[in-house]
């Protein structure tokens, strides 16, 4: 009786294997060329992580080039800082009833100092706000001028 049991137990196996095997075939992937966008997107901004997913926070400093309640303005000294200087990050905030416009990531005082030196003729009211930086734009930006 074992022994039918047994060759029973082998046929059936070797059906059931039999009809789970699946031939080799070809995947076609449609989709949307954004997603494609979006990923590398999201890689970009996932370079301020490290390994386990948190965020490296740095802090630095910024400068505010602007500070009121019009909301044209403020993005009209944004603007103007931009045609300045393309190469440093603008940053606008609102906290009711005033915008501010920052600029830059700085590591260090003394590089915020130095823009502060460059801008003071253009801009009249500069200070200097030690705050969370993005780190990859403080790595991009080198105050040698």
């Amino acid at each position: 009786m074992d022994i039918k049991r047994n060759i029973f137990t082998i046929i059936i196996s070797l059906i059931a294997t039999g009809a789970f095997a699946q031939e080799a075939g070809r995947v076609t992937v449609v989709k949307d060329p954004l997603i494609d966008s979006l990923i590398a997107r999201r890689i970009a901004l996932n370079k301020g992580v490290t390994k386990d997913g948190t965020p490296i926070v740095v802090f630095g400093y910024r400068v505010q080039v602007f500070f009121g309640n019009d909301r044209k303005e403020a993005y009209n000294e944004q603007a103007r800082f931009n045609s300045l200087y393309p190469e440093l990050a603008t940053y606008i905030s609102y906290t009711q009833p005033n915008y501010r416009v920052k600029v830059g990531d700085f590591r260090t005082r003394a590089e915020a100092q130095k823009l502060i030196t460059e801008l003071r003729p253009i801009f009249p009211t500069l200070f200097i706000f030690n705050e969370r930086i993005n780190p990859l734009k403080a790595d991009e930006y080198h105050v040698d001028r």
